[in-house]
């Protein structure tokens, strides 16, 4: 199986996955990190794929979505974006309502919380 392969299945099989730097317990790098933080506070159940583990993977992401950088967002096999438009989406309510329309299950509460804290 290709990295295109694997990355198309991981993709197809979860309904939120976060291609990063590390892992959601252990990011490797801030952006990482900040993207991570912002699902697991959210209480959103997703998949997580360490780049670092595997070259040709790392490679094949950049190349799947055409976008250069690490972390990578899908949700329901859309891709959404990186730390910086994820960290926008989630402060202005867009990615609530992202995963309100792709019918992913996440605690508003939580996102309201992030959104007072950077207020």
């Amino acid at each position: 199986m290709t990295a295109q392969d694997q990355i198309a299945q991981q993709i197809a099989e979860n309904d939120v996955v976060l291609y990063m730097k590390g892992t959601r317990d252990m990011p490797q790098c801030g952006f990482s990190s900040r993207v991570a933080g912002v699902l697991n506070f959210m209480g959103v159940d997703y998949k997580d794929v360490n780049v670092l583990a595997d070259q040709e993977i790392r490679q094949g992401i950049k190349d799947y979505s055409d976008w250069p950088t690490i972390p990578q967002l899908y949700v329901k096999g859309e891709f959404v974006g990186g730390c910086d438009i994820v960290t926008e989406m989630t402060l202005s309510g867009e990615l609530d309502q992202l995963f309100e329309t792709k019918g992913v299950s996440f605690n508003k509460e939580a996102a309201e919380q992030i959104r007072a804290a950077n207020a």
